[in-house]
C-alpha cells in the first residue's frame, strides 16, 4: 500500500522511497529484469507473496510509470507486464543494493552481540 505522504513530500529521496519503498516492489522489479512476464509467472517465482498483494503492487507500479501492463484480446484474455524505461533505470540500483549486502552478510547479526 502506498504511503501519500511520502509520495507527496517535497525531498525527492523521500519520494523515491515512496514510490518504491514497500518489501514487494523492489523484489518483483528484480524479478522482471529485463524479460516480460506474465501474472502467473510473478506468483510461481515470488515466495510467501499472496496474489492479492501482488496484484496491488504492480497496478502501483504501473501507476507510478514504472512497469507497463500488456493487455491481449485472445480468449483466455492474457496479459504480461514488463519494465518502463524508468523500471529499468531502477535496476542498476537494486545491483549496487544487492552488492552492499553481499559485502557486508560475511558476518552473522548473532556475531555482533
Amino acid at each position: 500500500m502506498r504511503d501519500d505522504k511520502f509520495c507527496n513530500s517535497n525531498c525527492p529521496f523521500t519520494r523515491a522511497i515512496g514510490t518504491i519503498g514497500n518489501k514487494w516492489k523492489p523484489i518483483i522489479i528484480n524479478v522482471m529484469g529485463t524479460r516480460t512476464i506474465r501474472f502467473g509467472q510473478l506468483d510461481a517465482i515470488i515466495p510467501h507473496i499472496s496474489r492479492k498483494v501482488l496484484a496491488e503492487q504492480l497496478k502501483e507500479l504501473e501507476q507510478d510509470g514504472l512497469l507497463e501492463r500488456l493487455a491481449y484480446k485472445e480468449l483466455p484474455p492474457r496479459v504480461e507486464y514488463r519494465l518502463s524505461e524508468r523500471g529499468l533505470a531502477f535496476l542498476p540500483i537494486l545491483e549496487s543494493i544487492k552488492e552492499w549486502q553481499a559485502k557486508f552478510e560475511i558476518f552473522s547479526p548473532l556475531e555482533h552481540n
